[in-house]
C-alpha cells in the first residue's frame, strides 16, 4: 500500500514538472513574438494600407536609387553631370510629377506617330514565285557611295541577279570614295545571314570560284533607272558571250516603279530582312539606343553639315569666306565629282542645301519642342565645330552623339571606318521616337523608308525651299500638320524629266515602299463577310 502511494507521488511530481516546463516555454515564445514580429504577420495586417507621406518619400528614394543604378550601367563614366540623364539630378518627387491635361496633349502632338491606317509589311512572294533558275553566269558588283547609297544599290543588284538568272557574288564595298573606308562587306553586314536569307530568291556566294578567274568577263555601266526589259533583253543577252558580268556601279540602276510585284517585294526582303548589320554593329547600336532612352523620348537629328556634303553641294550659306574657299578647293580636287562651278545662292533658293544648325534650332522651337528635349546628332564631324553648333546648343543643350554616349574604348573597333560609324547612326535614327533630317540625302531617305516600313514611325522632313530665309517662322506649323498625314502611295517621276531632274522629281523606292511592300490589313469582319458570300 505504501509502495503504491509513493508511485502516485512520483507520477504527480513528473506531471507538475512537465506543466511548469510547458508554461515557461509558452511564456518565452510569447515574448519572442512580441519583440520580433514576423514579416508574414506584418504583411497581412498592412497589405491594404496606403503609405504615409514619409513612407512614400522613402519608396520614391528606393525607386530612384534602383533607376539610378540601372542608368549608371547605361551611362559611360566619361559623361559629365551636365551630359548625364537629367532625371538623375532632380528631386525624386518632383521628377515623377504627372502632367496635366494640356501637358498630355502637347506630349502626343510632339511624339505620337501618325496612324498606319492598318498598312502592314507584305513582302512574301506570290503563289507563282519559284526557286531561282539555273544560273547562267556570275554577277560581280562594285558598290559606290556612302553606306545608304551602297545599301540601296546592293538591294537593286539582288533584284537584277534574279531578273538575269545570275549567281550574285557578295558585293564589294566602295573603298575609293571621299571617306577612303577599307571596310569589307562582312565588316558592315552579316554576310552569312545575307546569303541564307536570299537562298530561295538568288544564289549568293562569298567569292568568285577560282576556275572563273580566267573566264570571259565584261564590265558594264548599267543604265540608270532601267526597267525589266533592259535587264531581260540587253543584259541577259550578254551571257551568250560572257561568263562573268561586272557592274561598275550599283546606285540608281533599277527603276523605282512599274516593276513586277515579286521583284519589288524581293527588293524589300533584301533591304529590310536580308541586309542586316554585322553582330558587333548591331550590339553597339542597341547600346547607344538604350543610353539615349535613359534621357526619355528623343529626336534623332540627321544634321547633314559635314565637310564633304557642303563641298559636294556647293552650299556656303552662313560660312566665312575662308570656309567657302576651303570647300571650293576640296570640290575642285575631288576628281570623281563632276560639277565644279556651283552657284551657292541658286542652290539654296531651289532647296538643294541643308538647313544650317541655327535654322534647325529655330525649326524645332517653332514646332514646340521644349529646350530639355534630348537630341541625338546622327552625323559625322560638323564643319566648323562649335562655331556653327553654338546657337543650336543654346536652344537645346542635351545634344548627344555616339562619341558622347560611348567611350573611346567602346568606339575603337569602328573608328576610322566611316561606313561602320554611319551604320551606328542609322540604327539609332531608325529606333528614335522622332526622326528629323536637315537634308534629304541618301541616309535621310533610307531611314524615312525604313521607319515607314516598321509602322510609320514619326518623321518630320522640313521643306527647305519653303523654309528658306524669313519664311521659316511662317511655314512651320502648316508643314507640321502636313507631315502628320496617313500613309500614301509612292510618287512617280514628272513626265519628260531626265537625269538628275528625274531623280529629284521621283520618290525613291526605298523612301516609300507603299504600295509594293505595304498592304492594307484585312479586318476580321471583312473576312467574315467574304466567307459568307
Amino acid at each position: 500500500m505504501q509502495w503504491r502511494r509513493r508511485r502516485v507521488v512520483v507520477v504527480l511530481r513528473k506531471l507538475l514538472t512537465c506543466a511548469i516546463c510547458v508554461i515557461a516555454l509558452m511564456g518565452l515564445l510569447s515574448v519572442r513574438v512580441h519583440v520580433f514580429p514576423s514579416s508574414k504577420v506584418s504583411d497581412l495586417t498592412d497589405a491594404y494600407k496606403l503609405p504615409t507621406v514619409t513612407q512614400q518619400h522613402e519608396l520614391n528614394l528606393q525607386k530612384l536609387s534602383t533607376e539610378k543604378k540601372w542608368t549608371q550601367e547605361l551611362t559611360p563614366p566619361h559623361l559629365s553631370k551636365e551630359q548625364a540623364p537629367p532625371h538623375l539630378f532632380k528631386d525624386p518627387l518632383s521628377s515623377h510629377k504627372l502632367d496635366g491635361a494640356s501637358g498630355n496633349l502637347d506630349f502626343e502632338k510632339l511624339w505620337k506617330s501618325p496612324s498606319n491606317r492598318d498598312f502592314v509589311p507584305c513582302v512574301q512572294p506570290g503563289s507563282n514565285y519559284t526557286a531561282p533558275d539555273e544560273s547562267r553566269g556570275y554577277l560581280l558588283v562594285h558598290t559606290n557611295g556612302g553606306l545608304n547609297q551602297m545599301r540601296a544599290g546592293i538591294c537593286d543588284m539582288v533584284a537584277v541577279a534574279r531578273i538575269t538568272n545570275a549567281t550574285l557574288v557578295v558585293p564589294e564595298l566602295d573603298k575609293r570614295s571621299f571617306w577612303q573606308d577599307t571596310s569589307n562587306f562582312s565588316d558592315v553586314f552579316d554576310e552569312d545571314h545575307f546569303i541564307h536569307a536570299l537562298a530561295n530568291d538568288v544564289k549568293v556566294i562569298k567569292k568568285l570560284p577560282k576556275d572563273m578567274y580566267s573566264a570571259s568577263k565584261v564590265v558594264m555601266h548599267f543604265r540608270s533607272w532601267s526597267g525589266l526589259e533592259y535587264y531581260q533583253d540587253e543584259i541577259a543577252s550578254l551571257w551568250g558571250e560572257y561568263q562573268v558580268i561586272r557592274a561598275a556601279k550599283s546606285d540608281s540602276r533599277l527603276a523605282n516603279n512599274l516593276l513586277p510585284p515579286d521583284i519589288q517585294k524581293l527588293r524589300c526582303r533584301a533591304c529590310y530582312e536580308a541586309l542586316r548589320f554585322s553582330p558587333k554593329i548591331e550590339a553597339m547600336g542597341k547600346l547607344l539606343v538604350d543610353r539615349m532612352r535613359s534621357y526619355g523620348p528623343f529626336i534623332a537629328l540627321h544634321l547633314r553639315y559635314e565637310k564633304d556634303m557642303l563641298a559636294f553641294s556647293g552650299c556656303t550659306h552662313g560660312l566665312s569666306d575662308v570656309e567657302s574657299e576651303d570647300l571650293k578647293t576640296i570640290r575642285e580636287n575631288t576628281a570623281y565629282w563632276k560639277i565644279k562651278d556651283i552657284n551657292a545662292t541658286e542652290q539654296r533658293s531651289k532647296g538643294y542645301c541643308p538647313l544650317t544648325p541655327k535654322e534647325v534650332g529655330i525649326f524645332l522651337t517653332g514646332l514646340g519642342y521644349p529646350s530639355n528635349t534630348p537630341i541625338y546628332i546622327a552625323a559625322g564631324e560638323i564643319y566648323g565645330g562649335d562655331t556653327h553648333m553654338a546657337d543650336l546648343r543654346s536652344r537645346y543643350p542635351i545634344l548627344m552623339s555616339k562619341e558622347k554616349l560611348a567611350s573611346v574604348e567602346e568606339l575603337e573597333p569602328f573608328s576610322n571606318h566611316a561606313t561602320q560609324m554611319a551604320a551606328l547612326d542609322y540604327i539609332v535614327s531608325v529606333e528614335s521616337d522622332v526622326f528629323i533630317p536637315s537634308y534629304s540625302g541618301n541616309m535621310a531617305r533610307a531611314v524615312e523608308g525604313h521607319r515607314r516600313f516598321l509602322g510609320h514611325r514619326k518623321t518630320i522632313s522640313p521643306d527647305r525651299k519653303a523654309l528658306e530665309g524669313r519664311k521659316v517662322s511662317n511655314r512651320i506649323i502648316e508643314m507640321h500638320k502636313k507631315l502628320q498625314g496617313s500613309p500614301r502611295r509612292r510618287r512617280g517621276p514628272v513626265s519628260g524629266t531626265k537625269g538628275t531632274d528625274r531623280f529629284r522629281s521621283e520618290e525613291a523606292f526605298y523612301v516609300n515602299p507603299l504600295p509594293d511592300c505595304l498592304c492594307k490589313r484585312v479586318s476580321q469582319n471583312a473576312n467574315a463577310s467574304i466567307s459568307m458570300r
